[in-house]
């Protein structure tokens, strides 16, 4: 069996997992999201039955397999048949509860493995890898352990399997249950059985109410559910980061050599990503993502803001390739690390604005915004004024040409424009009325140039005559409204030259990789969303049927998909096309009023 997306995600929001349809771990990076791939077999090119970097339960004579979650939480169970009636359930999961008065998210994985029918034949085949797939760790045992020994780390494995049956890779009957836990060198100190239902229930539990107090639309509750765990999921709480994916270098087609490190934070993500928790009422989450974007900015004192930075809010990110994992489907090269950190993408200052603005009118936050962090405000502000009609690298992040791009033009002065509402909301009316005047001239100066009266649209960048995605954001964040006849010329451009079977693409153009071959996920959602602005929704709810149609079998999302054949491509979960179902859902939904 070859890799594909067709994946599980289970986390506790410091480390995640990717479980394969099989019940096969694929991917975990260790002791946190942005680590070592100890699970890489996504990765290695190989089958993955056979690959090394996979925690595997094979079931001798192996038939079908179904997944789903347990409801309303990240507990993923995986049942395999054998082609005699035999079955096994296996239960994934990453402790994640309260205890003591705060959250326990330990950096630990739990497996569980039980009969449901008969008595199935079952290998266990645990092959972790170290250095990105180049080291074997060394293995010392204890009498229910095994340590895998690397260079940077330890790992332990507790269990009530034969640990010669587990090492020599040796098939035994499956007659009870059997329990793997994963983690740092340090001994469970109760039986391992116990440890990991207390565990399952108390994670069960956390979930299950978590879920309970989101706000949620009428309309497609269970995949606003699922895209809102999975979106937690790839929080980083520690710092409140939250990563674009849990994986690096899944190609955005295939072979293409758009092979990219996603395991970091992009302030322009944020903006809609903090949409997107408001509209669920995830307050906390929320809080704590605004609080990382505010301490970058604290950080970044007279520097300029990099487009993107570490987990932990670190800002060197530097780039290269590791021989050592042939890659997805063998499709090289696999990256760590993301070079596009010393682009300059001048959207960012707009888009840290547009984040922060929640602190200042969202009544439910512990630490709500103040003069001293609008001042800091203002410093963004600034270079939103000085930077607005500067050519950068984009919101796609060409590698080897700016351009003045109109996008970049519009968070700047977007940026400028909530320094209006939130001066406005400090009784602080000359700053207001200065910042009002700064807006009116970007304003105008924007559309004088990215408007093509001959096409009936904004460009791309200025006097490109070409078009992409991100104009169609341009009524979402504030520029036009939704009811301008530019807007309405623009989206129809884009309809003609961006769309494909209905999904669409973020531009047409080549570039440094010539021309890309497979839609990108959220700009179908912006597409979905503007129609929506325009009172087109029967369209947009017909175009988000289809999107959601295109999700893997457990609810989903990468960064691209094929739009001949609807494959998922790209990195994944994908937390920008998690955002795409949660903002859609919540704008095309019925009122609870209106349906019941």
């Amino acid at each position: 069996m070859t890799a594909s997306l067709d994946l599980g995600v289970i986390g506790n929001c410091q480390v995640g997992a990717l479980i394969d349809a099989w019940g096969r771990n694929v991917w975990t990076c260790l002791p946190r999201l942005d680590g070592d791939p100890v699970f890489c077999g996504l990765l290695t090119g190989e089958a993955i039955a056979a690959a090394p970097g996979t925690f595997a339960v094979d079931v001798k004579h192996a038939a079908s397999a179904e997944q789903r979650y347990l409801r309303n939480t990240a507990i993923l169970e995986t049942v395999v048949h054998d082609a005699h009636g035999a079955a096994v359930r296996i239960l994934d999961f990453c402790p994640r509860f309260r205890l003591y008065g705060r959250v326990f998210r330990p950096v630990m994985l739990v497996r569980i493995i039980e009969p449901v029918a008969d008595h199935p034949i079952v290998t266990t085949r645990f092959r972790p890898r170290m250095s990105y797939g180049a080291d074997e760790p060394r293995r010392t045992m204890g009498s229910n352990h095994v340590n895998f020994v690397g260079d940077a780390f330890t790992l332990r494995l507790t269990t009530d399997v034969s640990l010669s049956a587990l090492l020599e890779e040796r098939p035994f009957v499956l007659r009870d249950r059997k329990t793997f836990v994963l983690g740092p060198n340090e001994p469970v100190t109760e039986s391992v059985d116990s440890l990991a239902q207390r565990f399952l229930d108390e994670t069960h539990d956390y979930w299950v109410t978590w879920t309970r107090g989101l706000a949620i639309p009428f309309d497609w509750q269970d995949e606003v559910i699922r895209a809102a765990i999975t979106l937690k999921l790839c929080t980083f709480e520690d710092t409140g980061a939250i990563i674009a994916a849990m994986t690096t270098s899944v190609p955005e087609a295939a072979a293409s050599g758009r092979n990219w490190d996603y395991r970091y934070c992009w302030l322009r993500d944020s903006y809609f990503t903090i949409k997107a928790l408001n509209r669920l009422g995830a307050t906390r989450t929320m809080e704590q993502y605004v609080a990382y974007i505010a301490n970058i900015v604290a950080a970044s004192d007279s520097r300029p803001l990099q487009p993107l930075y570490g987990i932990t809010g670190a800002p060197v990110l530097e780039e290269h390739t590791v021989a050592s994992l042939p890659g997805y489907r063998g499709m090289g090269p696999v990256r760590v690390g993301n070079e596009a950190y010393v682009q300059r993408q001048n959207d960012v200052y707009g888009a840290v604005i547009l984040a922060a603005t929640q602190a200042f009118f969202d009544s439910r936050l512990a630490r709500p915004g103040d003069e001293m962090m609008f001042h800091q405000l203002q410093a963004a502000g600034e270079r939103c004024v000085a930077l607005f009609d500067q050519p950068d690298a984009g919101i796609w992040e060409y590698r080897s040409r700016e351009s003045v791009h109109t996008f970049s033009s519009v968070m700047c002065w977007s940026g400028v424009h909530h320094l209006v509402k939130i001066a406005h909301r400090l009784g602080l009316e000359d700053r207001a009325a200065h910042w009002q005047r700064e807006a009116d001239r970007m304003h105008g100066r924007i559309c004088a140039q990215a408007w093509d009266r001959d096409l009936g649209s904004f460009t791309d960048s200025w006097g490109s005559g070409t078009v992409d995605a991100s104009l169609l954001l341009l009524a979402e964040v504030g520029f036009l409204a939704p009811d301008d006849p530019r807007f309405a010329g623009t989206l129809n451009l884009i309809g003609e030259r961006l769309v494909q079977n209905g999904y669409v693409f973020r531009y047409r153009t080549a570039d440094d990789f010539g021309r890309p071959e497979n839609a990108f996920t959220i700009c179908t959602f912006w597409y979905i969303n503007a129609l929506a602005s325009l009172g087109r929704r029967d369209e947009a709810c017909a175009l988000f049927d289809r999107m959601l149609s295109r999700r893997n079998g457990l609810g989903l999302l990468s960064e691209d998909l094929d739009p001949a054949t609807g494959e998922l491509w790209g990195n994944f979960p994908q937390t920008y096309s998690l955002v795409g179902i949660i903002n859609s859902a919540m704008r095309l939904s019925r009122s609870w009023e209106e349906a019941l």
